[in-house]
């Protein structure tokens, strides 16, 4: 069982997000599952078994820990059934519910791919947690960008959505790894989207990833689907519309998350490319 590992959301493979890929007819068990996703050490490693024709069961292991859906193994998975079996569509079975995928060639052959996120869902924060997580990033309240308030989103697994008013602010990042560890286990968090408003359709991103052992994800595309989410339920965006997260600037593996919301549809679309990492 050979484990493949891609870039997600990005065209080369200095950029982007790693992940490993493993497609087999059926998933190891769980304890061997953790121990290869250890072993690959990405943020995520995505296990795939087919299920019929296009299908798959799903299954995602950061070095410490299952997630329910990760959406930066999504696409490298997705890049990989498509080189193996061609373009069109997939669909597959995780534990947040079924993720549909559309995967297309350009002329060079390159695989762009396509998932559309189980339905968001956007919840206040508990009282206490904005003063807590504040404290743990050395952040203020007057440092937040009042436009955007902090908010609890979900696209398949949750996170805590915090913007800030200045670009400066995100870049300085330097948070406190264990303390944002056992605030995000308290409350079922995946990582924190801290996000700067650019433009009307222009983000920067950073996603601290403390649960999985991971510092900081170049490239979060399960929180990138809870974000657009977030906007259309706040209204700041209405279906048809789309915008750009920009994400792993800071550290050196840049990464373009394409976000669409459609009508009529409750998911959030998020699409990228996926490519080989040379050994």
């Amino acid at each position: 069982m050979a484990v493949q590992r891609l870039s997600a959301f990005t065209d080369d493979g200095r950029g982007g997000n790693p992940a490993g890929v493993l497609i087999a007819d059926a998933h190891p068990a769980a304890a061997e599952m953790q121990q290869i996703a250890a072993d690959v050490g990405y943020s995520e490693t995505a296990f795939v078994a087919p299920t019929g024709d296009r299908t798959a069961a799903v299954r995602y292991f950061s070095p410490e820990a299952e997630v329910p859906f990760c959406g930066h193994a999504t696409i490298a998975a997705a890049v990989a059934l498509a080189e193996r079996d061609g373009p069109g569509p997939f669909m597959f079975a995780t534990a947040a519910g079924d993720v549909a995928i559309e995967t297309a060639a350009d002329e060079d052959g390159a695989i762009t791919a396509t998932l559309t996120s189980v339905p968001p869902q956007v919840r206040a924060l508990p009282d206490g947690v904005l003063e807590e997580i504040l404290a743990l990033l050395h952040w203020r309240e007057e440092d937040l960008d009042p436009t955007l308030p902090p908010a609890f989103a979900y696209a398949g697994a949750w996170h805590l959505v915090l913007a800030v008013r200045d670009a400066e602010t995100l870049a300085g990042l330097d948070y406190d790894f264990d303390g944002a560890r056992a605030l995000m286990a308290a409350h079922d968090l995946t990582t924190l989207q801290l996000v700067h408003r650019r433009d009307a359709h222009t983000f920067r991103a950073r996603n601290p990833f403390p649960p999985g052992g991971v510092v900081e994800d170049p490239a979060t595309g399960a929180a990138a689907a809870a974000f657009g989410g977030y906007l259309r339920e706040r209204g700041d965006l209405m279906a048809p519309a789309s915008f750009v997260i920009e994400q792993g600037v800071e550290m050196g593996r840049p990464s373009r998350l394409l976000v669409e919301l459609v009508p009529h549809h409750p998911g959030v679309r998020v699409t990228g490319t996926a490519s080989a990492i040379e050994d």
